[in-house]
């Protein structure tokens, strides 16, 4: 079973490299790393250009895309491996065995959906986790969400369910959430930590960008008949909060 994993990269040079790493050290043998550079102008593709011909593993381009949606949309359709996830180019996994523990569950041939638990960090230094659970349906209702990089999905699903709504600047990875969730697939909980991701994004930088990702919200869950509007977005930002609760 090949596992695909897809990198969006603009202006990366500073991070990149631990990220690249933190695939190259995975003990799982098949994975196939697909890399989509939005023209960066610092330094990124010739890191990118250098790093795809010591690794034989390794698509890239690198052009000028629409937003880190359309990337997303772009890594999916290079993509050719059997299950798809994506690690952003300022996060790494958590540890050497990571695509192994997720490959693991997806031996059960029933399991189309797999995710687990995610760490946000400052400059190496833990800031919360966030600790998901088991999917029930009715979950979703009550601004439920696992965290999105962790979650890994076979290709057919993409298939079946669309690419990612690129009308959404922040929240597009939300209406795909509750697009798969809510869809019935079969979904598989590993209760450890996966990714570590860099806080920040464009979704917490300032004010402005947290209402926008309120609003967003709001029409993902009327788009997807989810919930109870701002009542299901204000649950589901109290689950964020309790995350700042848990270090570890």
């Amino acid at each position: 079973m090949k596992i695909s994993i897809i990198t969006i990269t603009y202006n990366s040079a500073n991070t990149l490299p631990r990220t690249l790493e933190s695939v190259q050290s995975q003990t799982y043998p098949d994975i196939e790393h697909v890399i989509v550079d939005g023209a960066s102008t610092d330094g990124t593709k010739a890191l990118i250009e250098t790093y795809a011909k010591a690794h034989k593993n390794v698509r890239w381009i690198s052009e000028k895309d629409k937003g880190i949606y359309n990337a997303l949309n772009k890594g999916i359709s290079m993509a050719t491996g059997d299950v798809i996830g994506f690690l952003h180019s300022d996060d790494v996994l958590f540890s050497t065995r990571s695509i192994e523990q997720i490959a693991a569950a997806f031996e059960d041939k029933n399991i189309d959906v797999v995710y687990g638990d995610l760490q946000y960090c400052r400059e190496g230094k833990i800031v919360r986790r966030w600790k998901s659970n088991a999917f029930h349906p009715y979950s979703l209702k009550y601004g439920w969400m696992p965290p999105h990089p962790t979650v890994y999905v076979r290709k057919e699903v993409y298939a079946q369910v669309g690419e990612y709504d690129e009308w959404f600047r922040i929240s597009a990875d939300y209406d795909m959430i509750l697009r798969i969730f809510g869809a019935g697939y079969k979904t598989a909980y590993l209760p450890e930590v996966l990714v570590c991701m860099e806080v920040g994004g464009a979704s917490n930088k300032n004010t402005k960008a947290r209402l926008s990702k309120t609003q967003e919200d709001y029409i993902v869950l009327k788009k997807n008949h989810v919930g109870a509007g701002y009542l299901t977005v204000a649950c589901k930002q109290l689950r964020k909060l309790r995350q700042f609760l848990r270090k570890s």
